[in-house]
């Protein structure tokens, strides 16, 4: 599962908007928009930044769709990848403080 670029294409349909639209505006071709919705490509966070705003949507949360994407791309399939983000969500929890 693309969690952002699953994101993307629902924002985007849901305002009639067209992928050329879109990339227009972020000023990148068509075929790179397609490929970030289809999570054949990985967005830049430059590139989020900028959707969030074309799109009216909330930076925050795509950013973290976006972070989720690319976690899960490194761990994916490692056998003891829930051991290992139970340790760093202990961490970043602990940094919070």
């Amino acid at each position: 599962m693309n969690y952002l670029g699953t994101r993307l294409r629902e924002l985007r349909e849901s305002q009639g908007l067209l992928l050329r639209q879109v990339a227009a505006q972020i000023d990148v071709d068509t075929a790179l928009m397609s490929k970030l919705e289809r999570g054949e490509r990985r967005a830049q966070r430059e590139h989020i930044i900028k959707i969030a705003t074309v799109l009216n949507a909330n930076e925050k949360d795509l950013l973290v769709l976006w972070l989720a994407d690319r976690i899960k791309d490194v761990i994916q399939d490692e056998p003891q990848a829930n051991e290992a983000l139970e340790i760093i969500s202990k961490e970043i929890k602990k940094n919070e403080q």
